[in-house]
């Protein structure tokens, strides 16, 4: 497996009308893209509402659910990524549960794969999101690295084209947490293809 073969998928976890997500994980795509290490694309939660594509909430989790095509689509997408970048906001000290939907509808997508986080908020900038979703993730059996990239009070950040007013110190976030992502997506793939 060479790094350039490693699949990377962007989530963008808040599907709320008005949301800030699709500013950061388009950044954030680009920054991977330049990275090199991986082909990435971009999951959005909101092109796949979970709560009419599934017969039950996750609180009503059926075993063997009978998924409609979309919800299959978003199965097959997350199964074919070697890794994930989680970009969520903090709504009320955690994170959205659209994000929690779709985490809990899938098990095996996550298995032995390695998750970051982009994080932004008011004050937090995401980082309170972040610390619950390591622990969920951690759950399922996958791996968490420990780099992020946090945007705090994001709205003075960004311009209006979405471009941030000073974006040096975050490339250079995004560049350390690729990295890490890089390596252990690359131990982690080589692992799953030896005990398959």
């Amino acid at each position: 497996m060479t790094s350039s073969s490693l699949r990377l998928a962007v989530i963008i976890g808040s599907v709320r009308e008005g949301r800030f997500g699709p500013v950061v994980a388009n950044w954030f795509a680009e920054q991977a893209r330049a990275h090199g290490g991986f082909e990435v694309e971009v999951i959005d939660l909101a092109d796949y509402p979970l709560d009419h594509a599934l017969p039950a909430v996750p609180l009503l989790m059926e075993p063997n659910p009978v998924r409609t095509d979309k919800a299959a689509e978003l199965a097959a997408r997350l199964a074919a990524a070697d890794a994930f970048v989680v970009v969520t906001p903090d709504i009320n000290r955690s994170y959205p549960s659209s994000l929690k939907t779709a985490i809990d509808w899938h098990l095996a997508e996550w298995d032995r794969k390695t998750v970051a986080f982009v994080g932004y908020s008011g004050k937090t900038g995401g980082l309170l999101a972040i610390e619950d979703l390591r622990s969920v993730f951690n759950e399922l059996n996958a791996h968490t690295v420990r780099e992020y990239v946090s945007f705090s009070r994001y709205f003075l950040l960004f311009d209006q084209s979405g471009a941030l007013l000073d974006p040096a110190p975050f490339e250079q976030e995004a560049a350390r947490m690729l990295d890490s992502l890089q390596w252990w997506a690359t131990a982690l793939t080589s692992a799953r293809a030896v005990s398959a």
